[in-house]
């Protein structure tokens, strides 16, 4: 069973979210609310696995809180539901190393997909929002002083499209060791923590455009 905190300053966005989640037997909402100071009385309290956040809410907003988590409980894992798709708050959602960002106008199966997604270990980023980073970021061959060489890129665009080691592997028709030795060395070429962070980098520095 996932279970999750739902938090929005508008009580009927929380009634739509919970509407949407209840009837999925996987998923229990073990809390709702109203502010990030919210969150953090629940998580101190029950077992959560993931909390849906939005960015605009009062005394402690979604940025803050998803920094206060990942400081503080590191397990659990934060999606961040808004209305904004500029580059801006984007780049604020992956300082504070949010697992996902989909828009609210989304229907219901992308949030479940993204709660699924991001319970399996995976970041889920929207393709609106990709698509605005895209749009503001090209691919280099070079990233700053950092030099990949082509099947770094590739295998890295591939990442930042969100594709698991294994598909990668048969995309690139290599093996799948080959494929964890071109991931080490981005990891230590690009300097990120883990494969978590790398598909930040990814799509931070345009890696995420149509395969």
């Amino acid at each position: 069973m996932i279970k999750i905190i739902i938090a929005d300053d508008h009580e009927i966005v929380l009634d739509g979210l919970e509407l949407v989640i209840k009837n999925d037997p996987n998923i229990e909402i073990v809390g709702r609310a109203l502010t990030g100071t919210d969150v953090i009385s629940i998580v101190n309290t029950k077992n959560v696995d993931i909390v849906v956040l939005d960015i605009n809410m009062p005394i402690m907003d979604g940025i803050e809180t998803t920094k206060f988590l990942k400081k503080n409980h590191p397990e659990i894992k934060i999606l961040i539901l808004s209305m904004h798709e500029e580059i801006s708050f984007i780049r604020s959602i992956f300082n504070a190393e949010a697992n996902g960002y989909i828009l609210k106008n989304k229907g219901k199966e992308e949030l479940l997909s993204a709660i699924y997604s991001i319970h399996n270990g995976k970041d889920y980023f929207s393709e609106e929002v990709t698509q605005s980073i895209y749009a503001t970021l090209k691919s280099k061959d070079v990233v700053g002083e950092i030099k990949l060489t082509e099947k770094e890129k590739q295998v890295l665009t591939y990442i930042g499209n969100g594709y698991t080691g294994p598909e990668i592997a048969d995309k690139l028709n290599i093996a799948k060791t080959t494929f964890e030795t071109h991931k080490r060395n981005l990891i230590e070429k690009t300097g990120v923590r883990n494969s978590n962070t790398l598909i930040k980098f990814a799509i931070e520095n345009g890696y995420c455009n149509p395969i």
